[in-house]
């Protein structure tokens, strides 16, 4: 049993090392990897349980990248885990800063590095919009006409009327809660 959640300790540290040296962008780019070796390879917990994993990380104080590796890493192997993942998540961009601070003017004035940046850019756009993909398609699974609405709502809100993402989340959190809300209601009626 003790070998088991050894084996559990490495693969955590490992992957959240793995995740965190190769995600740049952070945020929600972290996302679709953790969904890929958590959800997809090892069952560890489902997809819904990730995106409300998701919600909590975006919306708790600090970087997403690393609430989330604390949260998926509590949810597989406990306070244990969380310690670890956080460790893990922190390492990678540590070391690379710490290096990069050394010799900031020869990196800041590399054509190859700044096309390797561009690249990476290129890359984060793509896991975005595989991630709200995701998201978009777990709304629909709800068949909610209000959820359904919200996400393009949402976009011209932000996008068009330059409304900013902090009020927009706001409204939608209010009326998710009156649309919870009004649901259980309705159950108790029935019941």
């Amino acid at each position: 049993m003790k070998e088991k959640k050894w084996k559990l300790y490495g693969w955590l540290f490992t992957v959240n090392i793995f995740i965190s040296a190769f995600t740049f962008g952070g945020g929600y780019v972290v996302v679709p990897m953790i969904r890929k070796y958590f959800v997809v390879k090892k069952r560890l917990f489902s997809e819904d349980e990730l995106m409300d994993m998701a919600a909590v990380a975006q919306s708790t104080p600090g970087a997403i990248a690393i609430n989330l590796a604390a949260l998926a890493g509590y949810r597989t192997a406990g306070t244990i885990g969380t310690v670890i993942s956080c460790i893990a998540a922190v390492l990678p961009p540590l070391v690379i800063l710490g290096v990069i601070s050394l010799w900031y003017a020869a990196f800041a004035a590399n054509t190859v590095i700044a096309a390797v940046l561009r690249g990476m850019q290129a890359g984060v756009a793509a896991l975005i919009v595989d991630l709200v993909a995701d998201m978009c398609q777990m709304i629909w699974k709800e068949k909610s006409v209000m959820l359904t609405l919200m996400v393009p709502a949402a976009f011209v809100a932000s996008f068009f009327m330059k409304i900013n993402v902090a009020q927009i989340l706001i409204v939608c959190c209010i009326l998710c809660i009156i649309r919870t809300a009004y649901q259980r209601g309705g159950k108790k009626c029935q019941n």
